[in-house]
């Protein structure tokens, strides 16, 4: 029903922000991306993009924008199903920067065939993004499933306070006390 390359500009506009960003990202003039999205504005019949600095998506211009990730993702499936040579998918996820300065970029570059686009969120509001579609994957603190999501535990993490004989010198000459922790 809708075109992929009308969905494709929708998505890259929304993604890098701009129509010029977005014509760069697919080779084409930003006279061919501005077409693309009037076109698709006009088959769904309202408003996709709030043009502005930066350019974002609608609610609707969001669902269509999931609805193309998910061709995408499928199309890889396929592809790798029939043996057969595809591009890697890209999937734009939520991380929290603990975890992308720890211990996700070994873990994303250990899965092959995809692209990510990182978006650095908080791990208490990276589900907010996961439901209205900005993400496909998210971090998240919330405990449970999301509809329409598969949820998997990553497990848990001690913390153990550690600080230098210096800093402990400084602010707990007389050990650790209530008085000195406050």
């Amino acid at each position: 029903m809708f075109d992929s390359a009308q969905l494709a500009a929708l998505t890259a506009v929304h993604r890098r922000g701009s129509f010029d960003l977005a014509a760069a990202d697919l080779h084409v003039t930003p006279s061919a991306i501005s077409q693309r999205i009037k076109a698709l504005e006009e088959a769904a019949g309202t408003l996709l993009i709030r043009r502005g600095q930066p350019c974002t998506a609608t609610e609707t211009g969001l669902r269509l924008v999931r609805h193309h990730e998910e061709i995408a993702l499928l199309n890889k499936a396929l592809a790798e199903d029939l043996h057969a040579q595809g591009g890697p998918a890209h999937l734009r996820i939520a991380i929290n920067a603990d975890s992308l300065a720890t211990w996700v970029i070994p873990a994303l570059a250990a899965t092959e065939g995809f692209l990510y686009d990182i978006l650095i969120d908080d791990q208490d509001f990276s589900l907010d993004l996961l439901k209205s579609g900005e993400v496909v994957a998210a971090i998240t603190s919330h405990p449970g499933p999301l509809q329409g999501c598969d949820t998997v535990a990553l497990g848990r993490q001690r913390f153990r306070a550690t600080a230098s004989p210096a800093y402990i010198a400084r602010w707990f000459p007389k050990g650790l006390t209530a008085e000195a922790l406050s």
